[in-house]
Parts: C-alpha cells; structure tokens; sequence
C-alpha cells in the first residue's frame, strides 16, 4: 500500500490505453484529411502514365467525395452488433485501406 512498492495512479486506474467510443470532430477531420491526400497521390501517379496492378486496384476504390460518412467512419465487424465498428478500434487504422465494405453493409 505506502512505501517504496505502491501502486501508481497509472496502474489503480484500469486500462492503460483509453480510446474514446466515438471518434471526435478533430480525429473526423483528420480522417477525411488523410483520405483526400491519399485520392491526391492516386490521380498524380494515374496522371504520369504508369500502369501496375495495385494502381489499378486503388483507381477502382471510391473516393472520399463519393464515401458517405459511414464509410469514411466506420468498417465491417462480424463480431460487433449491426457489424459495424469505428475505424479507430482497428489496429493502426490510419495506415490501411478500409474504403470498401461487403454489400449490404
């Protein structure tokens, strides 16, 4: 309890990694900030002429301006009620693709 081995505030407080259940306005902008940067890359390099399988794969993915905000915000999750979760409760979620969704969800 007191003394050189007690526990920290850090430790007695529960989970050490806190993320909020909702994304806030800031990480939504931030979000739809990365999206359209990624949609910039795309075009510029579609605009050089060059031609290669994951070109072709990432031309065929909706932009940010054609993604309604469930899109953009949420990813498929078989395990989660109405097979929905927030993008920002996937593991390192601002380095992957998560634009497409099976049909009908």
């Amino acid at each position: 309890m007191f003394g050189a081995f007690r526990q920290s505030s850090i430790l007695s407080g529960g989970l050490l990694w806190k993320t909020p259940w909702r994304l806030s306005p800031t990480r939504k902008a931030n979000q739809r900030k990365r999206l359209k940067q990624v949609d910039s890359v795309i075009s510029a390099v579609a605009q050089s002429g060059i031609t290669t399988r994951s070109l072709e794969k990432a031309l065929a993915l909706p932009m940010e301006s054609e993604m309604n905000p469930r899109d953009k915000y949420t990813t498929f999750s078989k395990h989660h009620r109405g097979y929905r979760k927030s993008q920002h409760k996937v593991p390192k979620w601002t380095r992957l693709t998560l634009r497409e969704n099976p049909k009908g969800f």
